[in-house]
């Protein structure tokens, strides 16, 4: 029989099922089945699964046609099971690596009916908190099982299903299930501890508890939360038929009223309006379920706030509430200020000019005015070119206007509007247009102004990681600023993605209330509409003769390593090449070396790394040579040969961090040497069935939604409201 049987129900959490299930398949015991149930999740999340299931067959997905809520998906989960034990975890959290052995260990030697796990909880700071599980045990639980009434210290451990494993037949025995509704681990999780005749504690952080910023209940305001009454009450449902249990009682009565305190004293959770209401029950509650020789007090505040509930004394509960959020506000606002002369002073003309900024904000919106930008003001480019000649031909009443730096304003099409960065007119723009259109974040001085249209369109579908992921990779993460990162987020309304992968991992490292549009990248239509007279003169244009071959090498920049250089030397690449081939090199490391590469060369290796259009150079190009670079997924697009060269693939996923093993998820031939690199040419490996296999699976996952149409989808949803 398999030992363990986790049950993984999923909704919304694309962005992190992947790293869940990894965490389970990856441990060193393969004693276990994953069933993962798809709660009609409306993302990735079925296609997530399945996707797991064929390729591991330890993996089952089931896929439901209607939302039916966490606990009743933990139920259809459970009913699949065939584990000695079963553990629920939830998909947007993952277990400790190497933590199953021991688990199962200790299963196998006590046979508990529940053990409880410990656990931690993962902030999306990437900072972490131990739970209480010291507090409760001062002293190391040790191996031996008990009785809840042996020890009903026990309860105090978080009251959740997924940091205890419960043995199966003693739950079908029970005859427990979970209930509707939000707050449903209450209903099972207490009542497994108290009918249980053997409890066992592992005091080893085995799961991490995800702290999402968006997304999870407990950050979610609204009246569903007064569902945790009916959960209370099925616990003491359960209690009344359990005589057995009478002396638990008062334990239980102490954790319902703590629970409740909690619920309603996280601001997040309870809107001021409703406090009164829910309090209210509070008291309710408290008088119905209160043992019949009453309730041990706690010492302090917590005491004073059980007194006031017992007497239904909102009011005076209210006010010492708000005297104490007053005293930690008045803690906070102490720590953040800065001494004046720390602070770091702009300019005369600087201050003008925010000023001015200012006052415009106080100007209505022109409600036919859109700003675009691209990486930092450089030109015209990328995405937001894209939708900007979309924009034209299908909204003119919308009238499109550049950000650009002053020595970019050639880049700009003849009769394109635009500012130049830093003037006056840079800031009217910036604080009365209705739509700002850019793929990077705009500077952290602008205003989200009501009723104004943020749209983020992205530059690139993301092999290295990004945002708050990089708080794993410090090296890769020098000198940002990761609350300022989050305040631009907060900013978005709209996310354009290119796949859903990138929506995946765009969740996860850009955690906000942005609106994802994906449907494919607006600058890749040009490759797909481009007509083989483009290419042509495409080629004219760059010198290249009828007959070469040409090859993009296209590497990406190791922000961490400024001074890294892979091992690539063009002649030795083009004397494999032969005659007839051609090197166009897109790579910022060798302008200072364009002179000697073309001496040694004889003009057949070009520096294009200034060339404004990177979508010139992939129509140019018959083969891509690139290792990290989102370049892979824009030219796949194209549908012609791509050789990842990774010469540094371990040290850069250890130090950067990776989404995607390019190496084992390629979009063709794979060199790790440089002679590697040669061999491939030299064999044709770039076009062989493999490599064209690969190229065909790689455009099946990334390029599905790049059909031409793209940036029509973008302006017909952001400029004209049409449905997406």
């Amino acid at each position: 029989m398999t030992l363990i049987s986790f049950v993984v129900p999923a909704h919304r959490v694309q962005g992190y099922l992947r790293e869940c299930l990894d965490s389970l398949l990856g441990q060193p015991f393969g004693d276990i089945e994953v069933i993962g149930v798809d709660d009609a999740s409306p993302d990735a999340v079925g296609d997530i699964l399945d996707s797991y299931a064929a390729r591991d067959p330890r993996v089952r997905a089931v896929r439901l046609t209607e939302n039916v809520g966490l606990g009743p998906a933990r139920n259809i989960g459970l009913d699949r099971a065939v584990g000695e034990y079963v553990w629920f975890l939830d998909g947007d959290d993952w277990l400790a690596p190497d933590c199953l052995p021991e688990v199962a260990d200790r299963l196998r030697a006590t046979r508990p009916d529940v053990l409880v796990v410990d656990h931690v909880r993962v902030h999306w700071t990437d900072t972490a908190t131990r739970s209480a599980m010291a507090e409760v045990f001062p002293e190391p639980p040790g191996e031996a099982t008990f009785r809840l009434a042996d020890r009903p210290e026990a309860l105090h451990l978080l009251h959740t299903a997924w940091n205890r494993l419960v043995r199966r037949e003693y739950l079908t025995d029970l005859g427990l299930r979970f209930a509707p509704g939000w707050y449903e681990d209450v209903s099972f999780s207490y009542p497994v501890l108290l009918a249980a005749e053997r409890i066992g504690v592992l005091d080893r952080v085995c799961v991490n508890y995800r702290q999402r910023r968006a997304g999870a209940i407990t950050r979610t305001r609204g009246d569903r939360h007064f569902e945790v009454f009916e959960q209370w009450h099925r616990v003491f449902r359960f209690l009344d038929a359990r005589p057995d249990l009478a002396a638990l009682r008062p334990a239980v009565f102490e954790r319902m009223v703590w629970h409740h305190l909690a619920v309603l004293g996280n601001g997040e959770r309870i809107a001021p309006e409703l406090r009164p209401a829910f309090f209210a029950q509070v008291t309710a509650d408290y008088r119905r379920f209160l043992p019949p020789g009453g309730a041990a007090v706690p010492d302090g505040v917590e005491g004073l706030k059980h007194r006031l509930v017992a007497a239904g004394r909102w009011r005076t509960f209210s006010a010492l509430r708000g005297a104490n959020q007053a005293r930690v506000t008045a803690r906070g606002a102490a720590r953040r200020a800065l001494p004046v002369a720390r602070r770091v002073a702009r300019s005369a003309r600087d201050v003008a000019l925010r000023e001015y900024y200012r006052a415009e904000l106080r100007r209505p919106i022109d409600p036919t005015l859109a700003v675009y930008a691209a990486y930092w003001y450089r030109g015209y480019a990328c995405n937001p070119a894209a939708v900007h000649a979309a924009a034209r031909r299908l909204a003119p009443q919308v009238r499109g206007v550049w950000i650009v730096r002053r020595d970019r304003v050639d880049t700009l099409p003849q009769g394109t509007e635009y500012v130049v960065a830093g003037t006056r007119a840079y800031y009217r723009a910036l604080a009365r247009a209705r739509w700002l259109v850019n793929n990077v974040n705009f500077p952290d001085f602008v205003r989200k102004r009501p009723g104004s249209v943020f749209v983020q369109t992205h530059h690139g579908t993301p092999v290295k990681v990004m945002g708050l992921d990089q708080q794993r990779y410090p090296l890769g993460a020098v000198g940002m600023d990761f609350a300022g990162l989050l305040r631009r987020v907060d900013r978005w309304d709209f996310s354009v993605t290119s796949n859903s992968f990138s929506t995946q991992m765009w969740d996860r490292a850009y955690p906000a209330s942005y609106t994802t549009l994906e449907v494919g990248y607006p600058r890749n239509d040009r490759l797909v509409t481009a007509t083989a007279e483009e290419v042509r003169e495409v080629r004219d244009r760059l010198g290249v003769a009828p007959g070469e071959r040409v090859v993009l090498y296209a590497p990406t920049h190791r922000e961490h390593l400024p001074r890294y250089r892979p091992p690539f030397d063009p002649r030795r690449l083009l004397d494999v090449l032969g005659p007839a081939g051609r090197l166009l090199i897109r790579s910022h490391y060798f302008q200072d070396r364009q002179g000697r590469a073309r001496r040694r060369t004889g003009g057949r290796a070009v520096d294009v790394s200034d060339h404004r259009s990177v979508e010139d150079l992939y129509l140019a190009a018959d083969v891509l040579v690139t290792d990290y670079s989102s370049a892979m997924f824009d030219y796949a697009v194209l549908d012609r040969p791509i050789v990842v060269y990774a010469p540094d693939r371990d040290a850069y996923a250890l130090a950067r961090g990776v989404y995607l093993d390019v190496t084992a998820e390629p979009p063709g031939a794979v060199a790790l040497t440089f002679d590697d690199l040669l061999e491939v040419f030299r064999s044709g490996a770039e076009t062989a069935g493999e490599a064209e296999r690969a190229r065909r699976r790689f455009r099946d996952r990334f390029c599905a939604l790049d059909d031409g149409h793209a940036a029509e989808r973008v302006v017909r949803r952001i400029f004209l409201d049409e449905p997406a």
